[in-house]
C-alpha cells in the first residue's frame, strides 16, 4: 500500500490543482489504515519516512516530512478522542471495521491537522492566514472525499 499510494500521489494527484486552493494529498491513507496495536514510535517512524519519500519526488524540502510526522504523532490521541469504545487492537481503523460516521471524523480530523500544518510550514508566514487557512481547509475536503471514496472502491468486503 505504501508504494502504491506514493504512486499515486506523486504521478497523478501532484500535478492537481485547482485554482492555487485545492491539492489533494492521498498518501496520507497510509498512516490513517495502519493497525491500532501498532506502536506509537512506529507510527512516528513512518509518518517520518513516508513524508520524506514524498518530499524526494516533489522536491519540498522536509515539508511533507515534518506534517506527516505531525499527524503521525497526533494520531493515536485522535483515537482515543473519538473512540466510545474499546477497539480491537488487531483492526485497522478502516471504514468497514468502524462504519462511516467514525471514520470520518477520524480521517477529518487528522487530515485538517495535516493541512493545515503543511500549508503553513510552506506559506511559512502568517501574512497571508486567511488564505492559506482557506486553502488547507479546500485541501483537506477534497483529500477526505478522495480518502473515504478509496475506501469504498478498493476496501469493500
Amino acid at each position: 500500500m505504501f508504494i502504491s499510494l506514493v504512486l499515486i500521489q506523486v504521478l497523478i494527484l501532484n500535478f492537481i490543482q485547482f485554482s492555487g486552493y485545492i491539492n489533494p494529498y492521498m498518501y496520507i491513507l497510509f498512516i490513517l489504515l495502519l493497525p491500532v496495536s501498532t506502536p506509537r514510535y512506529l507510527i512516528v517512524i513512518l509518518g517520518f519516512v513516508l513524508g520524506l519519500v514524498i518530499d524526494i519526488f516533489s522536491n519540498t524540502i522536509g515539508m511533507h516530512a515534518s506534517a506527516t510526522t505531525f499527524m503521525a504523532f497526533a494520531r493515536p490521541f485522535v483515537i482515543e478522542l473519538i473512540s466510545a469504545r474499546e477497539m480491537d487492537k488487531s483492526e485497522y481503523p478502516g471504514l468497514n471495521q468502524y462504519g462511516f460516521q467514525w471514520f470520518l471524523y477520524y480521517s477529518a480530523i487528522l487530515v485538517v491537522l495535516h493541512h493545515i500544518f503543511f500549508f503553513y510550514v510552506e506559506a511559512f508566514t502568517f501574512m497571508n492566514f486567511i488564505y492559506t487557512f482557506i486553502r488547507s481547509i479546500l485541501s483537506s475536503i477534497f483529500s477526505i472525499f478522495i480518502i473515504v471514496l478509496s475506501q469504498y472502491l478498493v476496501f469493500r468486503e
